[in-house]
């Protein structure tokens, strides 16, 4: 029992080694990136498409699934044209070299753009997109995030439409480079 309790302690200390905060500098970097893109989701631009998907979903996509989009190339047509459209191409313009991801959902958590392929094609049911759709914004842990492979951590805030919100947008920031 002793030598149990003792692993599990190990264990446990060893675990905790591990969990990483933020530091004060990083912190304070990530504010004000988490302004940018408040400032980003609220572009007329990014909010007449998340209006128009909300309006008019795709067609083409009606039958996506979560396991259907993991299946798909990065460069299948269906996943090029989240990158290729007129929001994306606004994204890009918005990029610094902290940025390792941005994606805008609609109301449903489905896709609007992104820079690059997400690991799911709708966000609804988590917290990245369902507090923006609340009107809060989101803040997540510190991970190895799966669709870039970089150490990061994310932050979404909602896309609003006057005091309404009608989608979220998702940055992802490389802990290395937030300064």
């Amino acid at each position: 029992m002793k030598i149990m309790l003792k692993v599990i302690l190990s264990f446990l200390m060893i675990s905790g080694a591990f969990a990483e905060d933020l530091t004060k500098e990083q912190s304070d970097a990530l504010n004000k990136e988490m302004e940018i893109i408040k400032k980003i989701a609220s572009d007329p631009k990014i909010v007449e498409a998340v209006k128009a998907v909300n309006t008019t979903p795709l067609a083409d996509y009606k039958d996506m699934t979560q396991d259907k989009w993991k299946d798909l190339p990065v460069l299948d047509p269906k996943v090029r044209y989240f990158i290729k459209n007129a929001s994306a191409e606004f994204l890009k313009t918005k990029k610094n070299e902290q940025t390792t991801e941005f994606f805008i959902n609609a109301a449903d958590g489905t896709k609007v753009a992104f820079l690059s392929k997400t690991s799911n094609w709708s966000h609804k049911g988590k917290a990245k997109h369902d507090e923006p759709m609340a009107g809060k914004a989101w803040q997540g842990k510190i991970e190895m995030d799966e669709s870039t492979g970089l150490k990061s951590i994310q932050v979404a805030v909602p896309v609003l439409d006057g005091a309404k919100a009608i989608g979220s947008f998702t940055a992802g920031f490389s802990i290395t480079k937030l300064k």
